[in-house]
């Protein structure tokens, strides 16, 4: 991880040669390179406040701002119009969870440790809520077209209603893991803080201005990008950007996995594609009307079946409460798969 935040100095380099006007294709690499490490230190500064906060305020802090690099990144994108890129990035960021840092932990943890287990409650529970996710995706992108030759407005209004039930879902799974969790409490020992607050609280406003800054400065080169790699604007947000703003929340479950705490891995890679699915989205879709950009809940099929087999084989390969090498390869050989596809897709 040390070796990451040592990226942390491309930050003002990225910014002033976004200001000089650099070649497109330098500026988004350092800043791309450079939003890794502010995001770890932004999940870090969160996780420092939440220790101070205890357990009820504590998981809801990481649970509205465990993907915040990523918010960020997608709201410039909104306001920039660039609404393909940002549901490419809302699928991306989901596929790379369940598959490849579900994947690339269960290779790596069954290596080292053999076949691991998990609490195949949670790993059920889990796999529910993602079927429910895909299908609140699913329903308003398969209804649009219908509904929009009667009514242009109604699919708006649909994606608006279905983002209201996501959130309602996300809410009342987050209250429930709350009660479980006071009445499992006295099995688990609180991590303790290793920053005062007024640390944690400086260094997360600190990330969080660089981390928007360098938002505006990789979404403003996105288009010259696209042009000068010879890629779609689609796979550059369904494949790069969730990894610029993952990276660091993707370490942590592969090294819990190498550290033999699978329960830990699952709930860091299952926990952040549900926020991405049930909050991050559906939010987006709000702050797309401040903007004057509206976003609907609008996917194009290839997504929508990637998503379903990504969740699909995920659910299959967890339900059992063990995982080991073979089954992280087959999750992996689906992301490889799917990625490929879509970089020779036509969009």
């Amino acid at each position: 991880m040390r070796a990451i935040y040592g990226l942390t100095v491309l930050a003002p380099v990225a910014i002033v040669g976004g200001y000089l006007g650099w070649n497109p294709v330098l500026i988004f690499v350092l800043s791309a390179l450079a939003l890794v490490p502010l995001a770890a230190v932004l999940g870090r500064a969160t996780e420092e406040l939440a220790a101070h906060t205890g357990p009820r305020l504590g998981g809801l802090l990481n649970a509205t701002l465990g993907n915040a690099a990523e918010l960020i990144i997608t709201i410039f994108a909104i306001r920039e119009g660039l609404l393909d890129l940002v549901k490419a990035s809302i699928t991306g960021s989901i596929l790379g969870n369940i598959l490849l840092v579900m994947g690339l932990s269960m290779v790596i943890g069954g290596l080292r440790n053999g076949a691991q287990s998990f609490h195949r409650e949670h790993a059920s529970m889990n796999a529910t809520t993602m079927l429910l996710a895909v299908i609140a995706l699913i329903v308003p992108s398969v209804f649009s077209h219908t509904i929009d030759q009667v009514n242009h407005a109604g699919v708006e209004y649909l994606s608006i209603g279905v983002a209201v039930a996501m959130m309602v879902i996300y809410g009342l799974g987050l209250v429930y893991s709350f009660r479980k969790s006071d009445r499992t409490a006295q099995e688990h020992k609180a991590k303790a803080p290793q920053w005062s607050v007024k640390q944690a609280v400086l260094w997360l406003v600190f990330s969080t201005l660089l981390v928007a800054w360098l938002s505006e400065v990789l979404v403003g080169v996105v288009e010259p990008v696209v042009e000068m790699w010879g890629i779609s604007e689609f796979f550059l947000g369904i494949v790069i950007i969730p990894l610029v703003g993952n990276v660091a929340e993707h370490l942590v479950a592969v090294q819990a996995a190498w550290k033999n705490y699978m329960e830990l891995s699952m709930a860091v890679a299952i926990g952040s594609s549900q926020q991405i699915a049930l909050f991050v989205a559906p939010l987006l879709v709000f702050v797309s009307l401040a903007l004057g950009n509206p976003l609907t809940l609008v996917f194009n099929v290839f997504e929508l079946i990637a998503l379903a087999a990504a969740v699909l084989i995920a659910a299959l390969v967890s339900l059992d409460g063990e995982s080991n090498w073979l089954e992280g390869a087959q999750l992996l050989a689906v992301y490889i798969i799917t990625s490929l596809a879509f970089y020779f897709l036509p969009l």
